[in-house]
């Protein structure tokens, strides 16, 4: 059975997203970003997932009412029960047919079980140069994580 390893999702913003100047609150796109993590990580492992984190949310440029935002999310990179997603959006302007890349981030998920534990997933078959250069710099980001962590523990315990 092939891995399905790409989600899209796409969404109206709408003025209950917005500010008061026509932006969308960032708080309502982390929410919308969380949810196609979430489902990117479960078709793929076939399990309930839950965010252990999210790294490097970038804000390139302001969605505003009316566009719709495309989101395109890719499993980068499987531990045993984890896996990176790397979500990407793009804002459309509808009335001016403009397409823009708005925003970045990559979401850490854990496949849970049944009873709400941990549990193995697939290991990503990487069939493709961009899958290995997207795994490649997913396992940097995850050394760099742990690195800080350990360094942040040795630092309270001093």
């Amino acid at each position: 059975m092939a891995q399905i390893t790409t989600t899209e999702m796409t969404e109206l913003v709408t003025p209950i997203m917005a500010n008061l100047s026509g932006k969308m609150h960032g708080g309502e796109l982390l929410k919308l970003l969380d949810k196609v993590a979430l489902t990117c990580a479960m078709r793929y492992s076939s399990y309930y997932c839950v965010t252990l984190s999210v790294d490097k949310v970038v804000f390139r440029q302001p969605v505003f009412i009316g566009e719709m935002i495309t989101f395109v999310a890719n499993i980068n990179y499987t531990g045993r029960t984890s896996m990176e997603v790397g979500i990407k959006v793009i804002s459309e302007n509808l009335k001016e047919k403009s397409v823009r890349h708005t925003n970045t981030c990559y979401f850490t998920m854990i496949a849970v079980n049944d009873d709400g534990k941990p549990t193995a997933i697939p290991q990503l078959i990487k069939t493709t140069e961009v899958q290995e250069r997207r795994w490649e710099a997913a396992l940097k980001r995850r050394n760099l994580s742990l690195q800080k962590a350990k360094e942040s523990k040795t630092n309270s315990e001093k």
